[in-house]
């Protein structure tokens, strides 16, 4: 029989880490802006990553050990410590982002009980935020290749919708185990010469010394790209491929082939049923994605603000055309980015999902108007400044779009393109959202829905003219901003 008492042992463990006492680790967090303390023997035994690093510390004339991990926040490793102490993580009101970069910190420490209880979490409960930041979730897990509930979880939808990742502009950087993985699937839903395109786009774009005139590779040009896409040939069905597919997309590098597969291939095209020395993998099934005509859903709206007529208007805009566009010649795709009503109206969430996202449109709908404004922002939004910024661009622009009792759409684009967008400091992320210069989103409550702190200058500072009729300060019920992305022919 025992007794078991962990609660107590729990409470007076977090108690040792409150204390300020007898400490003999300092570990700097955030820029080394934020300092925690710790105990040595606590760490080693909790976590393989400290015991490694204590061991190659040299400590102080005060026998204290410093480790620096500058780019974790000083919020998720106070929760990391937490559950190091006491194995306690409080979840309460913590957005998911925040959750999944718990997740990733948790795997970096090497805390395996605490990654795999957070990637069941969200796999669990948090599919549609998954899925929605389906780029960043599948770019960061298989770049740490440790999260294989989450790998099969993104991979069951790339097979059925390949081009999320194969047609993205990150493709040619996605990491090698992904890519892999994808190859080995017999369901992944493209044709296999097209499959064989992208591994090719993928092992050219890993070595940049390549000519780019395949007629002037030399033998060692293709034994590097063979070199590159060892662990990616062996699971091409080649010989599921047309002769005329073979001919026109395998025969220019047969090269990168073994000559016994490339004999085979060619054996195979000509007389099927004959016995080959290669293994022949199984064609890809084709799994029956398209609904009956009589059960077709309509297309949901890309915007629960915007129009596609506004669409073409912003379009035109951005294009600097005379000519405006109409819904049949619109270059671009707009692809959404963060929906208020989604994903919650903190200025933060601004920050922290439209970080590294360049050419982006913000879309506001006034709270008690039927008024819709934005800004158009070039420039890639940056939420690690340390001081707030002004950033230059010519090709900024801020508007209100036609729309109900709106008679007319406002184009007022940058007057002084030194002052066109301003980024803000990391320490006033809490309270400012995006700024065009004489636009801008502020919320003293943290939520832009909960206070009149949104404003447009009606005395123009950086643009042509004043988007709005009022100069009052002004709440929100939505908003939504837009990745733009020219369409591909």
């Amino acid at each position: 029989m025992s007794l078991k008492f962990f609660d107590k042992l729990s409470q007076n463990l977090i108690e040792l880490l409150n204390d300020k006492e007898d400490y003999n680790v300092i570990i700097e967090v955030e820029n080394k802006e934020k300092s925690f303390t710790a105990h040595s023997n606590v760490l080693k035994f909790r976590s393989s990553y400290f015991r490694r690093e204590l061991e190659n510390i040299q400590p102080n004339e005060n026998n204290i050990k410093s480790i620096i991990k500058s780019s974790i926040s000083a919020q998720i490793f106070n929760i990391i410590l937490q559950y190091i102490y006491g194995g306690i993580v409080d979840l309460k009101n913590c957005e998911t982002r925040f959750i999944y970069d718990l997740m990733l910190a948790a795997d970096e420490f090497e805390l395996e009980e605490l990654t795999n209880k957070l990637e069941t979490l969200l796999i669990e409960t948090k599919g549609s935020w998954l899925r929605t930041h389906f780029s960043l979730v599948y770019h960061s897990i298989f770049s740490q290749n440790d999260f294989k509930k989450l790998e099969e979880f993104c991979n069951d939808i790339v097979v059925k919708y390949p081009k999320l990742i194969f047609d993205a502009d990150e493709f040619t950087s996605l990491e090698e185990s992904a890519l892999v993985s994808l190859l080995k699937r017999n369901d992944l839903q493209m044709e296999e010469v097209k499959i064989w395109d992208y591994v090719i786009k993928w092992g050219i774009a890993q070595t940049s010394t390549l000519p780019t005139n395949l007629d002037d590779w030399t033998k060692e040009n293709f034994l590097t790209l063979k070199t590159t896409l060892q662990q990616c040939l062996p699971h091409i069905r080649y010989f599921h491929l047309s002769s005329i597919e073979v001919v026109d997309k395998i025969e220019p590098y047969r090269k990168i082939l073994d000559k016994q597969l490339w004999k085979d291939i060619n054996q195979h095209l000509l007389i099927p049923d004959r016995p080959v020395k290669s293994i022949i993998l199984p064609p890809r099934s084709v799994l029956v994605t398209e609904l009956p005509p009589h059960a077709e859903k309509p297309r949901e709206p890309f915007s629960t603000i915007i129009s596609d007529e506004h669409a073409a208007e912003i379009s035109t805009w951005i294009d600097r055309r005379e000519t405006a566009y109409n819904l049949t010649n619109i270059p671009y795709k707009f692809e959404l980015i963060l929906r208020g009503t989604r994903d919650g109206f903190a200025p933060q969430t601004f920050w922290n999902m439209c970080h590294g996202h360049a050419c982006t449109v913000v879309l506001v709908k006034v709270k008690g108007t039927d008024e819709i404004i934005g800004g158009y922002n070039p420039l890639a939004w940056d939420n690690s400044n340390i001081d707030d910024e002004w950033m230059e661009t010519k090709d900024s622009f801020i508007f209100s779009l036609k729309n109900g009792n709106i008679q007319n759409s406002i184009l007022s684009r940058v007057k002084y393109p030194r002052v066109a967008v301003y980024y803000i400091s990391k320490n006033d992320q809490i309270n400012w959202g995006p700024r065009f210069g004489d636009f801008w989103m502020c919320s003293k409550k943290s939520d832009f829905t909960l206070d009149d702190g949104c404003s447009c200058r009606r005395n123009v500072l950086s643009y042509e003219k004043p988007i709005r009729s009022s100069s009052s300060w002004f709440s929100i019920i939505n908003y939504e901003v837009f990745k733009i992305i020219r369409k591909t022919i």
